[in-house]
């Protein structure tokens, strides 16, 4: 989807977004009260630049507007693999973006994100599933790594790696294994206000990613070692 039809429909025609080259910002009205919008487009690669823009406003919202809920729009391809980014630090950057949400959730703020298009690798990993929880449109693309890929990371068969995605979301991309593997907590389908609005509501301020991929089948682990962890320290 477009994220001139997305914010559309979700704050009306006179929404007050704005892009500047492939960076999205905007102070709306929803419900009667502001919230802080921020995100990229066409498959924007988060390099240098655009993570200090986006963690920028994140903490100009902190500073100026206690309280005030945070919506990420994402789209992005991953990280920017580009020398200039590298030598200026690129990792810094993504970190100090990781950073700025997860101190607007420890000051108060609501912080959703939303994968409306594309959403991979470190462009992610450093906003939508830093927030609170992260939604997605059913046809957005989720992964973080293609199974070619991940093959030659883990020195695995790509046809090995391509059996086990079909028993196991772990091994394979798409918004469905997401949601399975606790990633994304739920779809946004029908009525986008009224999913923002209960998305605002009851999202938990507590990392709740491991119990629900244990729940749904996806992510049978991660609960079970985290939950002996804590009993152990």
């Amino acid at each position: 989807m477009e994220w001139t039809s997305l914010v559309t429909q979700l704050f009306g025609p006179y929404h007050g977004m704005r892009a500047r080259e492939d960076f999205l910002q905007g102070d709306v009205m929803f419900e009667g009260a502001p919230l802080t919008v921020i995100g990229t487009t066409n498959h924007a690669p988060i390099g240098v630049k655009l993570a200090l823009a986006q963690a920028r406003v994140v903490l100009d919202t902190i500073a100026n507007h206690p309280g005030r809920p945070i919506l990420l729009l994402i789209d992005t391809q991953g990280q920017q693999l580009r020398r200039r980014d590298e030598l200026l630090g690129i990792n810094r950057a993504m970190a100090h973006l990781g950073a700025a949400i997860d101190l607007a959730r420890r000051q108060g703020h609501r912080v959703i994100g939303l994968v409306y298009d594309q959403a991979l690798s470190g462009g992610f990993i450093t906003s939508g599933l830093i927030a609170d929880a992260c939604y997605a449109l059913p046809e957005a693309e989720i992964r973080v790594m293609r199974i070619p890929a991940m093959a030659r990371v883990t020195k695995l068969a790509e046809e090995k790696l391509a059996a086990l995605s079909l028993s196991n979301p772990v091994f394979a991309p798409g918004v469905q294994n997401y949601v399975a593997m606790g990633g994304v907590r739920a779809l946004w389908q029908g009525d986008l206000p009224e999913a923002l609005r209960a998305a605002l509501r009851d999202t938990p301020t507590t990392d709740q990613r491991a119990q629900d991929g244990a729940q749904r089948g996806g992510r049978q682990m991660s609960a079970a070692v985290v939950q002996r962890v804590l009993d152990a320290a």
